[in-house]
């Protein structure tokens, strides 16, 4: 019988965008406890770029291990195309969206088709297409778990501190710095719905699609500094992070909270001498979460702002997007 194959896009060694190769590869073969997806499209996060360029930017110790060539990729929307024996809950033509094996690299979602776990997947919302449901697994699971509920016990590889989640009601004031990225723009949402005063830090172009999704209050960082604005502040969420993050501790009022998403550099005696906390938490897998997130997206609470498309083929050209920066709300790759 002869072996099915399928297009996939891999990377053969590190590099620029330019390392991107349009393969054909065998179609995977569910395991026990996955599925068989047919991919209609594909979420791209900053892991992606990491990985093309071989973790560079990673400390040495927090680097996740893997062999090339490699098929990136963690973020998909498809339709089930096979269901392993084991498997309840999900039968062939099921829509579904997920964030696959995070924070592994092997989920290999650049691709036709795509070897799931059945528990990393969630029913894709009807209300929304399939490119707008890739946009949401990494991007928005990682919003939830900063915000609302972390879901696991595992330690941030770049932060010992454990992570909490503060509470947000209308008495607790944000302020989101990379506010109109992917995971900004679902963190705002969040905060909004849970009741919370959103200030939103991003640049001037981005201020009326900031406005519409309920951000309070704009700060264009390319003419003002946030940190000489605003003070009292009971959480910043810097979806930015880096050398600069340590900027926004004085924002804080005494008791306040700062969240990394990736990570920056704190001095431990500046943060206990103004009396606030840093911690942060690695987004892992979690199709329950993405249920609960999907529910908000069919209600229409929650929306999934697309930046750019780009055919599967084309996956170089959205890298090139990504490394141009400035991006409002996600890039996907179409498949079907």
């Amino acid at each position: 019988m002869p072996i099915r194959t399928m297009r996939a896009i891999r990377v053969h060694e590190h590099g620029g965008p330019e390392v991107l190769r349009d393969d054909e590869v065998p179609i995977p073969e569910p395991r026990p406890g996955e599925v068989l997806v047919r991919v209609q499209a594909v979420g791209i996060n900053p892991p992606d770029w990491y990985l093309r360029d071989g973790m560079s930017n990673l400390p040495p110790e927090t680097r996740p291990k893997f062999s090339l060539p490699v098929i990136p990729g963690t973020d998909l929307s498809g339709v089930v195309e096979a269901v392993a024996a084991d498997v309840d809950g999900l039968s062939v033509g099921d829509e579904v969206f997920g964030l696959l094996r995070f924070p592994s690299f092997d989920a290999s979602t650049y691709a036709e088709y795509v070897a799931a776990p059945a528990s990393d997947l969630a029913r894709k919302p009807a209300g929304i297409d399939h490119v707008h449901a890739a946009g949401v697994p990494m991007a928005g699971l990682t919003a939830w778990q900063y915000l609302i509920e972390v879901g696991h016990d595992h330690p941030s590889p770049f932060r010992l501190a454990k992570h909490r989640p503060v509470p947000l009601d209308a008495g607790t004031t944000v302020l989101i710095n990379g506010a109109a990225g992917g995971v900004g723009h679902f963190a705002l949402q969040l905060a909004k719905w849970r009741g919370a005063r959103v200030i939103a830090v991003a640049s001037g172009a981005h201020e009326s699609f900031l406005r519409e999704l309920g951000a309070d209050q704009f700060i264009d960082y390319t003419k003002s500094r946030p940190e000489e604005l605003v003070h009292d502040i009971d959480l910043v969420l810097d979806t930015v992070g880096g050398p600069a993050s340590s900027r926004f501790l004085r924002t804080l009022k005494r008791g306040g909270s700062q969240f990394p998403v990736f990570f920056g550099e704190f001095d431990e005696e500046e943060t206990a001498k103004l009396g606030v906390t840093v911690s942060g938490t690695q987004v892992r897998s979690n199709g329950a979460q993405l249920a609960e997130l999907g529910r908000l997206l069919d209600a229409g609470t929650v929306r999934v702002a697309i930046d750019s498309t780009f055919p599967l083929a084309d996956a170089r050209a959205a890298h090139e997007r990504a490394a141009r920066g400035h991006i409002q709300g996600k890039i996907v790759l179409t498949v079907a």
